[in-house]
């Protein structure tokens, strides 16, 4: 048991229930890993994926992962690392969000019947008398739930916290209990909630769950932490190339700290990256995104994107394939077509693209967004360090 733990503290902050944890290891009982999400829309990205690699170590143990889809508290809306209260979705987009996030934990997860189960906490919520639903709230007292930093940040800020978003804490909290959890693994900003789990099921006579917290790593910009809104992060349904290339573009001080928590090389391995310096930290970020790489895609698909991005970047040469953009009009601007080959980027980020330097069409760099581009079919557009596009028309 000494070493599951020891493995799963490669990327832990923070174990609370410990010896707990240990006991139920040794007891031979398939435990149940809650994994709560909100149906909010998911871009799952390797951060994320740090807790569902952790869980697919213990499923290959043999227990069970419980994806707990909190339909119910999405309606609520988690006021977690928000400075205004969120907007609710509908029930079509709380589905269609689900059906997304099942998709994706799947390319880490297994999802066979005997190590993974479904449950939606509308299950326990929506058959709940109010009644019931009060007494769950009476055992839970106004100081805990203002003790949350990011509460009374708001009320030092002036800014209003609706009573939904004080109520959200202890409904995450009492999935605990409905579901019967062993072990929960989440990001530090979940601590708070699923602390709330462990006190519902020690006030309801249940064995607590186990909380472990997980590494937070910056995004590839080494600032802030991984967001699509930022653009600085990996997704999980990022192409092998795409994967490869941002990894390549992080800054030399976040390779051991990435290749610690999102790869499986050797600790050994890990501690010599970090030492690397001059021409050796580009070989060890070769060394992190192969790693990477081939733990989402295989090491034969790891080999051919280390193949490509030699031939490309260190010859500096064009890759030999590359995707196909049709352009119907004349007459285009910079922008817009851009915006065609970057359609997940937002406007901000596309326009520092051209600002910075960053596009160029057959090799004549763009840098006004407004300035109209005649294109002939099969000239190549470079957007970015690693993007390329040929042009074609009808």
């Amino acid at each position: 048991m000494n070493a599951v733990i020891d493995r799963l503290r490669r990327t832990t902050d923070l174990i609370v229930g410990e010896d707990d944890l240990r006991e139920r290891l040794e007891s031979g009982r398939p435990l149940r890993i809650k994994y709560g999400v909100d149906c909010t829309a998911p871009d799952l990205h390797l951060g994320h994926a740090v807790n569902l690699w952790m869980m697919r170590q213990l499923q290959d143990l043999g227990h069970r992962v419980v994806f707990l889809l909190g339909d119910l508290t999405t309606r609520v809306g988690d006021p977690t690392g928000r400075s205004e209260t969120r907007p609710v979705l509908t029930r079509e987009q709380i589905d269609a969000n689900a059906a997304s996030f099942l998709e994706q934990v799947s390319l880490v997860l297994r999802t066979d019947p005997g190590v993974f189960e479904v449950r939606r906490n509308s299950e326990w919520y929506d058959a709940m008398p109010v009644a019931e639903l009060l007494s769950l709230f009476a055992q839970v007292t106004q100081a805990q739930l203002m003790s949350r930093d990011m509460f009374r940040e708001r009320v030092a800020a002036g800014r209003e916290i609706a009573v939904h978003e004080l109520v959200y804490p202890v409904l995450q909290g009492y999935d605990s209990f409905a579901m019967q959890s062993d072990l929960t693994i989440v990001g530090s900003d979940q601590l708070f909630n699923e602390q709330l789990g462990r006190h519902f099921q020690q006030r309801l006579g249940a064995p607590p769950q186990v909380v472990i917290t997980t590494t937070i790593t910056p995004g590839i910009d080494g600032r802030a932490k991984q967001s699509k809104s930022l653009n600085n992060y990996i997704g999980l349904t990022d192409s092998p190339r795409d994967k490869f290339g941002k990894l390549m573009s992080i800054p030399d001080s976040l390779v051991e700290a990435y290749a610690r928590v999102y790869t499986e090389l050797p600790v050994e391995t890990v501690a010599a990256l970090a030492d690397a310096t001059g021409p050796a930290a580009r070989d060890a970020k070769l060394r992190l995104a192969a790693a990477v790489v081939t733990r989402y895609h295989g090491a034969g698909v790891a080999k051919s994107e280390l193949d490509a991005f030699r031939h490309t970047f260190s010859e500096r040469s064009e890759p030999d394939e590359m995707p196909e953009i049709l352009v119907t009009g004349e007459v285009v601007t910079a922008f817009d077509l851009l915006r065609a080959v970057r359609p997940n980027d937002s406007n901000s980020a596309l326009r520092r693209l051209l600002q910075q330097g960053a596009v160029t069409i057959d090799g004549v760099r763009i840098d006004d967004p407004a300035a109209a581009v005649e294109l002939d079919a099969g000239v190549v557009l470079k957007s970015g360090a690693r993007t390329w596009h040929r042009i074609t028309r009808q």
